[in-house]
């Protein structure tokens, strides 16, 4: 979350250690088997009967109606107005396009506008739609500057996991009457390639705003700076309530593919790398240094399904590039947090997570394109079979969110009167990422 409302809780931080082969109590891991951490973090955050994502009251909150910044003063009269919001509420946390509606909304439907090839019906899917607001506010923006027959004809496909979420989205667009006819949404889980049914070859649009911090993601565990990384899996201790980590040799498939995408595992090294890897050795050996990774495994399944079933797709994400205060460790660590009584808890380790608390991760938005392209089909290898560069599929672009509203929005909306703007002053920490199709198809 963003930094402004993001509490954190010092003394326990301090407090915390971190150990390996502690034990925790959770009702999250069902049966005796071990699972992968990514499948705890799916169950701890969508499992429908104790997910944090599936409660009927529900973590996204909705604003009853749209912030007035040109009424605010500045900071200090935001925070206060925020501040009240969240305890009025009593939910975990607004999404930016929430708290910036319609502006947010509208700057990603005057992107799509100014880019889409209107000769085809306009077809946007939206990733885990949260309250309906996108959706709604994209069909409004549609509505009144699009040209009639777009309109007319476009559709809207929220693909949402959460069933609770599903039945406020329809409540949400449901408040304009003729959006009904253009907006469904499929309850299911947007990894399933089973859920698309055939592929689609006609252009698309493919919304994710803050879903990939929500992705399963898996850990790999190294005792030493030179020894090989190793699966985390997660068992139950003797039957009991208790879990505890153990370390397997990579075999997952998702894992040792995402292991190679980020390039943990490098063949043929350079002579500088075999140096420094033979220095680390030594080191090793005086100083052991755990490592730790955390690994986009849930990205890298996403974007798989989505390049095999809409391969004309064009698409933007949106996301935290870094999450400020975080003690679990391990690259691209998550946040693990919850609230109660209107006070924010951010947890030491990721395990403390039993379906009250959201699990957040930052997103490496240079490795969220290397997968891309991956799963596009162009690879590493490629850049080693010529002098030629080859070419890739997709188009990209990484933009701060600040430069994707000056440039797609309105941003004097969201200004209150002494010229703060909390959209582009407060979520530095976030960025959007634009993917389009190409011409190179094979």
């Amino acid at each position: 979350m963003a930094p402004a409302y993001l509490a954190t809780i010092h003394a326990l931080r301090r407090a915390a250690r971190w150990a390996p082969a502690a034990l925790f109590s959770s009702g999250i891991v069902a049966g005796d088997k071990p699972v992968l951490v990514r499948d705890f973090v799916r169950s701890a955050l969508y499992n429908p009967n104790h997910g944090y994502f599936s409660k009927r009251s529900g973590p996204v909150g909705v604003l009853d109606s749209a912030i007035r910044f040109h009424k605010l003063e500045g900071r200090t009269a935001y925070m206060k107005h925020l501040d009240k919001l969240y305890k009025m509420h009593d939910i975990s946390w607004f999404t930016p396009v929430e708290l910036f509606k319609p502006w947010y909304a509208y700057a990603i439907a005057a992107s799509i506008l100014r880019t889409a090839n209107l000769s085809v019906p306009l077809k946007i899917y939206e990733i885990g739609g949260g309250s309906g607001t996108c959706a709604k506010c994209i069909l409004d923006y549609m509505m009144l500057n699009a040209p009639p027959k777009v309109y007319n004809n476009m559709k809207y496909i929220s693909v949402e996991i959460s069933s609770s979420l599903a039945e406020k989205q329809l409540e949400t667009v449901g408040e304009v009457q003729s959006h009904l006819s253009k907006f469904t949404v499929e309850h299911r889980d947007a990894t399933d390639i089973a859920g698309w049914g055939c592929k689609d070859p006609q252009p698309c649009w493919v919304l994710m705003l803050e879903v990939l911090d929500n992705l399963p993601h898996d850990l790999v565990y190294s005792p030493d700076q030179v020894s090989p990384w190793m699966e985390v899996w997660i068992e139950k201790v003797n039957g009991s309530s208790q879990v505890c980590e153990v370390y397997k040799p990579l075999q997952d498939p998702l894992v040792s593919r995402c292991s190679e995408i980020v390039g943990m595992n490098e063949e043929n090294p350079s002579l500088r790398e075999k140096l420094s890897f033979a220095a680390k050795g030594l080191v090793s050996k005086v100083f052991p240094k755990p490592r730790r990774a955390w690994l986009p495994t849930g990205c890298l399944k996403l974007l798989d399904t989505l390049h095999q079933t809409l391969p004309s797709m064009s698409l933007i994400a949106s996301d935290f590039s870094y999450l400020p205060d975080v003690s679990i460790p391990g690259d691209r660590a998550p946040l693990v947090s919850s609230k109660k009584d209107g006070k924010t808890l951010d947890h030491p380790n990721y395990l403390d997570a039993q379906g009250d608390a959201d699990i957040f991760f930052p997103t490496d938005f240079l490795l969220l394109e290397q997968i891309d392209h991956h799963c596009s089909g162009f690879s590493k290898d490629q850049m080693k079979r010529g002098a030629f560069k080859p070419v890739k599929s997709r188009r990209t672009i990484i933009l701060d969110s600040a430069a994707f509203m000056e440039e797609f929005g309105m941003p004097l909306k969201t200004r209150t009167k002494d010229g703060y703007n909390p959209l582009l002053d407060d979520f530095r920490n976030t960025k959007f990422y634009l993917s389009v199709p190409t011409h190179n198809k094979k």
